[in-house]
């Protein structure tokens, strides 16, 4: 049998961030396309060159939506995938989890939706498979972003690091009290969840717990991946949260020095989910730079 993470912190995100104002409503089109052994939904808002939006671990697609719309009011298609084993992606097992088979699973997902090319960003997690899906892929792939700190080229923060030596993983909660760990680790100005709410969201990790640390323990493998695989050379921006509490704003130099990134930015006030609460900082550079990389072609 097959578990999809779904219910926990996904959940968060109706709670954080009202999307920003707008003349029309921004509402994407969401749509699932049968890949591999199960089926992987995603979100697309606007038309244009398209830019496929990579999410982090125990996360989903709609911790995009705020960043996606400003993007697709830019002239672009953001297309936000839910990976396989996340969201409303459905069908996948523990085989999927490796980050090499999440870039083969989103290749075979771009084929399907006859995407030459494109240019991708990633969060945490993503940002990592990002890279390496523009490392496996370099002739598909215009540009590479880190929206907040990847996995892979620094390690754990203090207050990860506090929490796990004490016997808490703080991305498997399992009290309320947890939960709010995570939440002051994962956003500077953390969402105000019901007691209700938080009782859901951590009854998900309690039903599911042995799956959550099987996949934990997965991805934990990677910790190190941006730093022992040579990277594609590819136009790259670097967006790290100044205020990030799951890896340090310190490992944004360690990654220019690794992908020669042209521009680096440290958003003021901004932590590690920095493209969900801090969206409205990162749409206008991120927009820049990929305008920039369409003019270099």
């Amino acid at each position: 049998m097959t578990t999809c993470i779904r219910t926990a912190l996904a959940a968060l995100f109706c709670f954080i961030v009202a999307l920003p104002t707008q003349a029309q409503p921004c509402v994407p089109a969401t749509h699932a396309e049968p890949i591999g052994r199960g089926t992987i939904s995603y979100n697309s808002f606007g038309r244009g060159p398209p830019v496929l939006l990579v999410h982090g671990l125990f996360a989903d697609k709609e911790q995009w939506t705020a960043l996606a719309c400003l993007i697709a009011d830019a002239g672009y298609e953001a297309i936000a995938v839910d990976l396989p084993g996340y969201g409303k992606s459905a069908g996948y097992s523990l085989g999927d989890y490796p980050l090499e088979r999440e870039v083969e699973n989103l290749h075979a997902l771009a084929a399907r939706l006859g995407i030459a090319r494109f240019d991708i960003a990633g969060n945490s997690m993503g940002g990592a498979i990002a890279a390496l899906y523009a490392t496996a892929y370099p002739e598909q792939v215009r540009s590479l972003a880190f929206l907040g700190s990847p996995e892979g080229i620094t390690g754990w923060g203090d207050g990860i690091r506090g929490a796990i030596l004490s016997g808490i993983n703080p991305f498997i909660p399992l009290t309320p009290a947890e939960l709010d760990i995570e939440l002051h680790l994962l956003f500077v100005s953390p969402p105000n969840i019901s007691p209700s709410a938080a009782k859901s969201i951590v009854d998900e990790y309690v039903r599911n717990r042995d799956h959550y640390i099987q996949v934990w323990n997965i991805v934990n493998l990677y910790d190190d991946v941006l730093i022992r695989t040579p990277l594609a050379r590819k136009p790259t921006l670097i967006v790290w949260g100044a205020d990030d509490r799951v890896f340090n704003a310190s490992g944004a130099t360690a990654l220019q020095a690794k992908t020669s990134a042209g521009q680096v930015y440290l958003v003021p006030k901004a932590g590690h989910l920095l493209h969900t609460e801090n969206a409205a900082a990162v749409a206008p550079l991120f927009i820049r730079f990929l305008k920039t990389a369409e003019d270099g072609k």
